[in-house]
């Protein structure tokens, strides 16, 4: 009997394509992929690491797990990911249940590290950050008809709140050539939908050109046959440029969405985040992107309650809030991660009030979501078929306007059946908090 492989990825969706990338090799090496984890020989916890409460959510999966190995329901657990990256030594050491132990460097050796460990061997294994597996193939593990593509991994920008440059290392772009041979070999294999992610997408291919080369890229990818969409997660404010604009204005592939994480608006607080800009430039940036990209949807990450943010600042970062209605928008209560330079500086504020701040934030939002999506009434929008409901009695999918997994959906009914990814007309005649309601149009 092949033995069974479970994986469980948690966090970003970066992390996602190393799962990916280590199924891939699972299913070469031999091994039998199984869905429930519950009922595999071995699981695997691709954790994440980032802030507080993803590094809770790594650690309750992973005890799940060691009570599954006492009742003699699991053979074997691997650990890996950034949590397993950021706390090497305590990881291995507070978990002895953890079978193998590994650092994103080794992801590559799964498949040797799982073999020790049927054998008996407990594998502790790190290696070097920068031999992370950045390109290789991959078993999509999401809904068929979309896939995250990674452009690059690591982070140079030296936030003093993450984490990310210490567990993922310097921002290193993969090639375009090979960037270009996934997305081709994704698109043959029936992916319509294409997410470019890195953790500061606009970045890309300064390291190996000089220059952000975001634009050229997605100039090639829209020349693809079989993509529908290309959707833009994760772009740094300072390097969105006028030409990378004009991309997104221009080519009809790419769906008129960005996500750009700008975490506030206070040029005090941005500075001490070791952040660029302030509201003035920021709301600059956003009305010229809306100028210039009719019906684009905006979608922002906030942080409340940095240290030393003043209720004035705190003030500010609301009105502006309330000035450029988001569409979509995440509001977080700052965590201090160690490690950080945030962590040290003076001015930490309690958690209630930090909680206090974001709720605030998240009303307000919930009031311009409601007055968008009131806008929407009536519009006929084209979306992707995700599944059925079978208690609303609806199909449910998400139109250009929402990212897998983080933003809303749209609920619709039709008279005949459809699939997971077909892309349909639907026409919008109600709400429900921060959906969409409506039906099919034939």
């Amino acid at each position: 009997m092949p033995i069974k492989v479970g994986m469980v990825s948690l966090g970003c969706s970066k992390n996602q394509v190393d799962s990916e990338i280590m199924l891939s090799l699972l299913k070469k090496g031999g091994y039998e992929l199984c869905a429930d984890s519950g009922l595999c020989d071995v699981v695997i916890v691709n954790t994440c690491g980032f802030i507080e409460d993803a590094k809770k959510e790594s650690i309750e999966n992973i005890l799940e797990f060691c009570t599954l190995k006492k009742e003699g329901r699991i053979k074997v657990i691997v650990v890996t990911g950034c949590l397993a990256e950021r706390y090497r030594e305590e990881v291995a050491k507070e978990i002895p249940e953890a079978d193998v132990v590994l650092g994103i460097g080794k992801n590559s050796e799964i498949v040797e590290a799982i073999g020790r460990a049927l054998n008996g061997e407990r594998v502790v294994e790190f290696g070097d950050k920068y031999d992370l597996p950045l390109s290789g193939e991959r078993i999509i593990s999401n809904l068929p008809f979309f896939a995250y593509l990674k452009v690059a991994d690591g982070c140079s920008n030296r936030c003093t709140y993450c984490a990310i440059p210490s567990i993922r290392g310097d921002f290193r772009s993969r090639g375009m050539e090979d960037i270009l041979a996934e997305a081709r070999w994704m698109a043959e294999g029936g992916v319509k939908e294409i997410n470019v992610v890195a953790q500061d997408t606009s970045r890309y291919g300064e390291d190996l050109c000089g220059k952000p080369m975001l634009p050229e890229l997605l100039r090639k990818l829209c020349k693809i046959d079989g993509i529908k969409w290309i959707r833009l997660l994760y772009l740094y404010p300072d390097r969105i440029s006028d030409e990378l604009i004009d991309v997104i204005a221009k080519e009809d592939k790419i769906v008129k969405y960005m996500d750009i994480p700008l975490q506030h608006c206070s040029g005090e607080v941005l500075r001490r985040m070791n952040r660029r800009g302030d509201r003035g430039t920021l709301t600059a940036l956003l009305q010229k992107i809306r100028a210039r990209i009719p019906g684009v949807v905006l979608r922002t990450t906030l942080i409340c309650g940095f240290p030393g943010e003043t209720k004035e600042q705190f003030e500010e970062l609301c009105e502006f809030v309330d000035e450029i209605r988001f569409e979509r928008l995440g509001c977080f209560a700052y965590s201090a991660e160690e490690g950080t330079p945030a962590a040290s500086m003076e001015g930490q504020l309690d958690e209630s009030e930090k909680l206090h701040r974001c709720e605030i934030v998240m009303e307000q939002q919930m009031g311009h979501a409601e007055r968008f999506n009131e806008r929407m009434i009536g519009k006929v929008l084209e979306v992707a078929v995700e599944g059925y409901d079978r208690y609303a009695e609806s199909y449910f999918g998400r139109s250009y306007m929402d990212a897998p997994d983080i933003d809303t959906k749209t609920f619709f009914t039709s008279e005949h059946p459809l699939s997971i990814g077909d892309f349909v007309q639907v026409k919008v005649e109600d709400t429900i908090d921060y959906d969409l309601m409506g039906s099919l149009v034939e």
